[in-house]
């Protein structure tokens, strides 16, 4: 083998996808000591983001300290690739792990986001890269866009920072301020799912519970989302509500579009593009990725879906390494256009098990390549 690209997503709990692909190139290294390895770690918008695109091109991690999800002073960061594009993960200022156990997307403000846009943009950023993933939030973008510099307003007329439980005591905006900052510069939100800004697949219904949102408080949120989304169409002259993906990271992905003049675009396949993948596949022999578990929804849109419609423009092979691969979808490897899948445990080992030789174990089940044939 003379050249291999490997492009892996995280392994969820255990290894990011930085940690999964060193372990990874180091194996196929040492089994093909001649073979030109490209090494890209995968994000899918949430945690990792900014390291996978700073290790993937080049750049580097600026740190800011920010309000975090109930307004606490963070230490934060995001990343500048390409000299002016900036990177920034959501999850970094309004992520689900720095709710430190005050699980409450109701209250939870997504502020922090855009101080760390406004930060990039004062530094001289003309693009940024929002990674929507991770949150604690449900606040349709509205702390963000509050940092940006748009203006909320209750009906007595004053003027707030809306939060998920408050949205619905909106009744004009606006967005001029966010449109002056934000002039001549390009956001991209990086999203890999289509839920609606609300309803039964909406932010609230599917996120919601994951965020500590009981029943009542989803149909409270959902609620809300409805009210938010009808001020916007009257105030702002846009339906953002039925865009695909307007409802991830607690419907931010609908602010993006609402308060930022940004899009929704593939995570995978935007930074496939930034990295250039179509030219690293060009005289390749193998093409590697994976991730924590491999099923159905792994060929919908995901990593791995967007890895193989590329490998297959060119007529490279791809395997997969998984934690677990599903039966089901190991009989269908073919007609998805993967060539082998290598599971590194049994599905009935709990994390405590698999957390201490994670990556002992990853590089071990690498080195069966050897003898798969693709």
């Amino acid at each position: 083998m003379k050249k291999c690209v490997i492009v892996p997503d995280s392994f969820k709990g255990t290894m990011s996808s930085v940690e999964v692909c060193d372990v990874i190139s180091e194996k196929v290294r040492n089994l093909f000591p001649h073979c030109q390895i490209c090494g890209i770690p995968i994000a899918d918008g949430g945690e990792g983001t900014v390291d996978c695109f700073v290790r993937a091109i080049g750049g580097e991690k600026r740190n800011v300290r920010v309000q975090g999800p109930f307004g606490e002073e963070i230490e934060s960061f995001y990343g500048v690739v390409k000299g002016d594009t900036a990177v920034v993960e959501m999850a970094a200022a309004a992520g689900l792990p720095l709710a430190c156990g005050k699980r409450d997307p109701g209250k939870a403000s997504t502020y922090g986001v855009g101080q760390l846009i406004a930060h990039a943009v004062r530094s001289g950023c003309r693009g940024v890269i929002l990674g929507l993933g991770g949150s604690c939030t449900n606040d349709g973008g509205a702390g963000m866009a509050a940092a940006l510099g748009t203006r909320f307003f209750r009906k007595d007329g004053s003027c707030f920072v809306p939060s998920g439980d408050s949205l619905e005591d909106v009744v004009s905006i606006d967005n001029s301020g966010a449109e002056k900052m934000l002039s001549g510069v390009e956001i991209q939100g990086m999203c890999d799912i289509e839920n609606p800004m609300f309803g039964e697949k909406g932010a609230a219904y599917i996120f919601g519970p994951q965020k500590g949102a009981d029943t009542e408080e989803i149909q409270v949120l959902d609620r809300n989302l409805r009210a938010f989304s009808e001020v916007i169409k009257r105030e702002l002259g846009m339906d953002v509500s039925r865009i695909p993906g307007s409802g991830a990271a607690g419907a931010m992905g609908a602010g993006v579009c609402a308060f930022l003049g940004g899009s929704l675009v593939s995570g995978i396949e935007l930074l496939l593009e930034v990295v250039n993948f179509d030219q690293m596949l060009q005289s390749c022999d193998l093409v590697i990725t994976g991730e924590g578990k491999l099923d159905q929804q792994s060929f919908d849109g995901k990593v791995i879906a967007g890895v193989v419609r590329h490998a297959r423009k060119f007529h490279v092979p791809v395997v997969a390494v998984a934690g677990y691969v599903e039966p089901d979808v190991r009989r269908a490897l073919d007609a998805f256009g993967v060539s082998g899948a290598l599971s590194v445990y049994d599905k009935r080992m709990n994390l405590e098990q698999i957390l201490p030789t994670c990556k002992t174990d990853l590089g071990r089940r690498v080195e069966d390549l050897a003898y798969l044939q693709v």
